[in-house]
């Protein structure tokens, strides 16, 4: 069973990312987060698509942020993206990122996205190919 597995991602703040100050604007931590959730499950078979060809949807029940410093235009990111596992059908996940740029942590937080068959109904025993995966 894995117990944990993390991704590490980089990335480049964009113009496109910040408010009038320069500092990314929150709601971009979402995004940065989907971007951890992406490269992992890329990384290690998991990704989206695995799980729509398995014939679920895994939509977001809970996602955290706990900013520790502030990301500028121009800094380089280093996403972590650590897989938390549970018994329960859920996907769990904590993030960290860093600004390469000074070194400093500037956010982190966790997501949890629970199980959905294709007709939209909540799955509250752990998929068989999720089981596999594990």
């Amino acid at each position: 069973m894995k117990d944990t597995l993390t991704n590490i991602t980089e990335s480049l703040v964009r113009f496109s990312e910040v408010d009038s100050m320069g500092i990314v604007w929150h709601g971009n931590y979402a995004k940065y987060f989907e971007d951890g959730r992406e490269a992992f499950g890329n990384q290690f078979a998991l990704s989206y698509l695995d799980v729509y060809h398995n014939k679920f949807f895994t939509p977001l029940v809970k996602l955290d942020f706990e900013y520790k410093s502030p990301l500028n235009y121009g800094d380089k990111m280093r996403i972590e993206t650590t897989f938390i596992n549970h018994e329960a059908a859920k996907i769990h996940f904590r993030y960290k990122i860093f600004n390469q740029t000074t070194g400093a942590l500037a956010t982190t937080g966790e997501s949890i996205q629970v199980f959905m068959n294709l007709q939209k109904e909540l799955i509250i025993v752990a998929p068989e190919f999720f089981v596999e995966w594990k």
